[in-house]
């Protein structure tokens, strides 16, 4: 098996980086004046069209952990990995009709800005500190760790220089601001699909012909006859992988905090529809909803086809460590390697434009955080539109180098996306209640934000430890009602919560949606049950 690229490979990489460094510079040149603006560098207020937007949501989400980390999940468990994509389809549906329009009322920029607004600033400071612990420790380390494995063993580079490189590329595409990320990431989406397409297109040809078939429709056939038991949506509690994904709970329970959590109150995600008006946002939104649809096919179903290769004798070698352990995660470099020159250049295209998309997305959003809710709220309350612009490059910098040097601990893990799953899930139900509640309950008071913000991590280790062997989406859904109900009790208690002074406005006709979009909604929705159906 070939580890490593050839002239024609390195020829389509090239064009591919090119065209999305070319075409940032040509905004960057062309918006230069705004960028010393800082709702343009961090927001690109009013600039993202409806197609800019939902690109950029997809191309910031799927990153090395999808194709290198759900990818493996699928290798060990099948279809079911999925839902994290699909529920996400119908969470975006959810996020558009009821939460954006409280953000673009509110003229919300940060996530720690609404909750200053709704709550005050010790509830702000202490979520804006564990977002960016999050993101740099957990999210942008872990995508460059998996990028970095993924580089390496499709193109033989070192580790390390595989980590400076997609470093280096995600800053390069990030210092120009979130205009620059939005509008390539729409050549990153793009790639990202086109390439995508291609390894799934080549792992079900390479099923079908190992079996003696022909044709894509063959080898999922082959899929399914061959590994029937990695085509249930939900597991029953004698399934292995019960813990990761438990059962029913996938559909009512602790995977409605991670979704909701992640798409409708995270900076990250969020921030690419904050500087546009409602109709435009719920577009891209709604885009993105169905471009989500998509993504199993890119990403899970490769890993079932490296399933059924290697049960039936094909690159043993290569799923295994030195110790001969299975190592899931190795399964869509793998498969890379099989492509034909050239479409392997693609396909290596593809999954740097996944890492680095996904990079730039996280590291704009860690230096949003730091600039606009720390360092301009307790460093220099006067600082300069362009001093802010200044120290967010730095910061995007800065946190870069910070994921560069902790990447290489992450070494020993399993599957990567089950990682940042439970790892996120530590503060996910905490953030969700802080804000639902403040959405949709005038009363919700201050102390009581605070005292949820911080029971989120304690009770989570604490349940983990004394409990191993709930499931963690269990566990999240536990924590979510438990520190619901401790806000709730200390509302009701505090008699001035009866006239909240920053309870906020929310009226019916905020949440009513043109025909177009309840047309798209129903479609998506439509889409869900028959998978669900078909899969259960």
């Amino acid at each position: 098996m070939q580890k490593s690229l050839q002239f024609l490979d390195y020829a389509v990489f090239l064009v591919y980086f090119f065209i999305v460094a070319g075409y940032g510079f040509y905004i960057y040149r062309k918006k230069k004046k705004s960028t010393a603006d800082t709702k343009d560098f961090f927001l690109a207020e009013g600039s993202l069209t409806w197609w800019a937007i939902g690109a950029s949501l997809i191309a910031s989400n799927i990153s090395a952990e999808q194709f290198i980390g759900m990818s493996g999940s699928g290798f060990a468990m099948g279809l079911a990995i999925s839902t994290y994509e699909w529920m996400a389809a119908a969470t975006l549906v959810i996020v558009a009709i009821f939460f954006i329009p409280v953000y673009l009322k509110n003229k919300i920029y940060t996530m720690p800005q609404f909750l200053s607004q709704r709550y005050d600033n010790r509830v702000a400071t202490v979520m804006a500190v564990f977002w960016l612990l999050l993101y740099i420790f957990v999210n942008l380390t872990s995508i460059l760790y998996l990028g970095a494995l993924a580089v390496q063993t499709i193109s033989g580079f070192s580790f390390t220089t595989c980590v400076w490189g997609l470093a280096i590329f995600a800053v390069f595409i990030t210092l120009g601001g979130m205009k620059v990320i939005g509008y390539t990431d729409v050549i990153q989406v793009f790639f990202l699909i086109l390439g995508g397409l291609a390894t799934t297109y080549l792992a079900l040809n390479l099923v079908a012909n190992h079996f003696g078939g022909d044709g894509v429709m063959a080898g999922v056939g082959m899929l399914r006859k061959l590994a029937p038991e990695h085509f249930h949506m939900i597991f029953d509690k004698s399934n292995p992988h019960y813990n990761e994904l438990p059962g029913i709970a996938v559909l009512i329970g602790g995977m409605w905090i991670v979704n909701l959590n992640y798409w409708g109150c995270n900076q990250y995600i969020t921030q690419r529809a904050l500087g546009a008006d409602l109709k435009t946002a719920r577009g891209g939104i709604l885009f993105a909803a169905f471009l989500k649809l998509l993504m199993p096919v890119i990403v899970v179903l490769p890993g079932i086809a490296a399933y059924v290769l290697y049960k039936n004798g094909v690159f043993q070698s290569e799923m295994t460590d030195a110790a001969g352990v299975i190592k899931p995660d190795h399964a869509y470099p793998v498969l890379l390697n099989l492509l034909p020159v050239g479409l392997k250049g693609l396909s290596f295209a593809a999954l740097t434009a996944a890492i680095v998309a996904s990079l730039a997305g996280k590291a704009n959003s860690i230096s949003t955080i730091f600039t606009l809710d720390i360092y301009r709220h307790y460093f220099k309350k006067d600082a300069t539109e362009q001093q802010l612009v200044n120290v967010g490059r730095i910061a995007i910098i800065v946190a870069c180098i910070i994921g560069v040097v902790v990447a290489p601990q992450l070494s020993n893990l399993d599957q990567g996306f089950q990682y940042i799953q439970e790892y996120t899930g530590f503060i996910s139900p905490g953030v969700f209640a802080i804000f639902i509640l403040g959405f949709f309950w005038k009363r919700t008071t201050s102390a009581a934000a605070l005292t949820g913000a911080l029971l989120s991590i304690p009770l989570s280790i604490v349940i983990k430890f004394t409990m191993p062997s709930m499931p963690f989406l269990d566990r999240m859904g536990w924590i979510f009602v438990v520190i619901v109900a401790i806000m709730v009790v200390m509302t009701l208690l505090d008699p001035k919560s009866k006239n909240n002074p920053k309870g906020l406005e929310v009226d019916g006709s905020m949440f009513k949606t043109s025909g177009t979009f309840a047309v798209g909604a129903i479609l998506v929705c439509g889409i869900l049950a028959a998978l669900y159906t078909v899969f259960w």
